[in-house]
């Protein structure tokens, strides 16, 4: 049976794997959800698309930092399995995201290291709080992206059959993830915590939009 890794090791394997999703090119487990053959898009439309799936980008970059903090200082080795199993199929809308945004003729965020970075403290902070409320951090942070999501539907043009599909389907993941999560204890935070929450995620949505 293998020996179970100590924090210091898994602390690097989280500094690694942060190094591979800010830097590098991580692959998808599961083939892309955008089957739709690629449409012609106005200038304005392709900016558009661009700037949202950027931002999508950005998400799932945060997404990575969050499981990968709150494993790292979870007690239970259950829940970190859990945690690291979910933050492997978040890998997927990683790269989804950044093919499409090659695609697209766009680029990520020039300050994901910045979105990684404030994303892991936050979840390093939900995590040393204890399991349940690292657990509701989690609900709270995946109901909220399935929101947000759902607003991306709304406002990607027609036309962009690709980056649709592919948001249709990460919204279905979150709202399995959010679900997941619950059914394992989650607790649910106190008011003022998702509204803060909220605003935060609306500074970066904004900034990422551009940058």
């Amino acid at each position: 049976m293998p020996q179970a890794l100590d924090f210091k090791d898994r602390l690097l394997c989280a500094a690694g794997h942060g190094l591979l999703t800010v830097f590098g090119r991580p692959l998808a487990g599961r083939p892309s959800p955008a089957h739709s053959p690629a449409a012609k898009l106005s200038e304005a439309q392709r900016t558009l698309a661009g700037a949202l799936m950027r931002v999508n980008h950005v998400g799932e970059v945060c997404a990575q930092a969050l499981y990968q903090s709150q494993a790292l200082f979870s007690h239970d080795e259950a829940l970190r399995s859990q945690l690291e199993q979910a933050a492997d199929e978040e890998i997927d809308h990683l790269a989804w995201t950044r093919a499409r945004l090659d695609e697209l003729k766009d680029r990520p965020s020039l300050l994901n290291p910045l979105w990684y970075g404030g994303a892991f403290a936050l979840g390093s902070l939900a995590g040393l709080m204890g399991d349940r409320i690292s657990l509701g951090f989690l609900v709270e942070t995946e109901r909220q992206v399935e929101q947000h999501l759902a607003a991306h539907l709304d406002r990607l043009p027609a036309e962009d059959q690709r980056s649709r599909e592919i948001v249709d389907r990460m919204k279905q993941d979150e709202a399995e993830h959010a679900r997941h999560a619950l059914e394992a204890g989650g607790a649910e935070l106190p008011p003022p915590v998702p509204g803060l929450m909220r605003l935060a995620a609306r500074v970066m949505t904004t900034v990422a939009h551009r940058v």
